[in-house]
């Protein structure tokens, strides 16, 4: 690689610069301490694992997102996480002997092996949080709650919340009696809302025209409550009545608890779907086509580990909320301190930071910009006192 090359990162992958960053520590001080508000405790799942722990219950998109590696110790494969819902799935079923609810919430940083979406990085830091131990309404309800409260928190405002059950789609396909690669081929094709290519594939499988008509109808079944409701005259099948029952529920909670939040409920729109097993949804803010928050519930994932139960929760890309949030790093808030060997001076430098100020030695025979140092002070000796003082003003005196 040329030396003139050898800074470049590769595709999709970023860094945070210093202010970035800060930004980034501070958004994550107040999740943290937010979600442990709500009960919510912190966990550390490792950056790596054995593939099968990895991939256990999470379907085939997962897999394809993750980057694979052999252990050099044991020889068996292992993977660098691309979601840590998983690994907390994991902890909370096989590491954590509790009979009751089970709230845990995380933060680190997750690999794909492709972004996601148009110019999406590859390598987020992912925060949430997850519930266990409750398959009702109600711990959707507070799942829902928190992850808009976690994004008003960091300063995302005008936030609108989509709404959908992957129960609906999973019993029209049942009802049809449908394979699990057919399955996946009109799965694809009704995210991409492909109306004829849908009808098409389920022709080819003897599906009855009554049940092809409820497949296609999930392309336009869109917009406000009035789509639950448009959806059961449409719609027929025990469990496509007890998903729309569950929408309806969610509404009116939403209604008391989130009166300012739009809804909207998309019923073909199934994100998670492979991995989801009831309620799903996604937050957005306008002027945007990605969603900034997602999940819903994924029940009996820990199974696999040995304990099933109800689960739900959300996740965020933390440093895409840098990106968004309206809230900014201060500028110029440090006190700059010339270097001086006065016991004094130390004294005073060591109080100021112990009050929480940002306090940046400068050295001898260095010119100083201020606003690279993002000072606003300095700390001077007047009349045998150490003082902070506005740099500008004294300037102007």
């Amino acid at each position: 690689m040329p030396i003139t090359e050898r800074w470049l990162l590769p595709e999709g992958v970023g860094e945070l610069l210093p202010a970035e960053a800060e930004q980034l520590e501070c958004a994550r001080r107040v999740l943290i301490d937010l979600f442990h508000s709500w009960g919510y405790e912190l966990v550390v799942p490792p950056l790596i694992e054995y593939l099968e722990s990895l991939l256990t219950g999470v379907g085939t998109d997962l897999e394809l997102q993750t980057f694979k590696l052999t252990d050099q110790l044991t020889g068996r494969l292992m993977g660098v996480r691309a979601d840590i819902t998983p690994q907390v799935a994991r902890i909370a079923a096989h590491r954590i002997k509790r009979k009751g609810i089970i709230r845990l919430c995380y933060i680190g940083s997750v690999l794909h092996t492709l972004p996601q979406g148009l110019g999406g990085a590859r390598n987020p830091i992912q925060v949430g949080a997850e519930l266990y131990g409750h398959g009702g309404i109600e711990s959707d309800l507070e799942v829902l709650r928190l992850a808009l409260e976690a994004l008003e928190s960091v300063g995302i405002k005008q936030a609108h919340l989509d709404l959908g059950h992957v129960g609906i789609f999973r019993d029209l396909v049942s009802q049809a009696g449908l394979s699990s690669e057919e399955e996946y081929i009109l799965f694809d094709a009704l995210q991409r809302k492909a109306q004829d290519e849908m009808d098409l594939i389920l022709q080819n499988n003897g599906v009855s025209s009554k049940l092809r008509h409820m497949f296609t109808a999930l392309t336009n079944l869109n917009g406000g409550s009035e789509v639950l409701a448009e959806a059961e005259q449409v719609l027929t099948g025990s469990g496509v009545e007890h998903a729309l029952m569950t929408l309806k529920k969610v509404a009116v909670l939403a209604d008391k608890y989130l009166p300012q939040v739009p809804i909207h409920f998309d019923l073909g729109e199934l994100r998670g779907y492979r991995y989801h097993t009831g309620l799903v949804f996604a937050v957005y803010i306008p002027g945007r086509g990605q969603a900034v928050a997602q999940g819903g519930r994924y029940d009996d994932i820990g199974k696999v580990f040995g304990r099933a139960q109800p689960a739900t929760g959300f996740s965020i890309d933390l440093k895409e909320l840098v990106t968004l949030s309206s809230h900014t790093s201060a500028s110029c808030r440090g006190i700059y301190a010339p270097w001086s060997e006065d016991p004094a001076f130390e004294q005073e430098v060591a109080r100021l930071r112990q009050q929480g100020e940002q306090v940046v030695y400068g050295f001898p025979g260095i010119a100083n910009d201020f606003e690279e140092l993002d000072c606003n002070r300095e700390l001077v000796l007047e009349k045998g006192q150490w003082q902070v003082t506005e740099i500008r003003k004294r300037r102007r005196g």
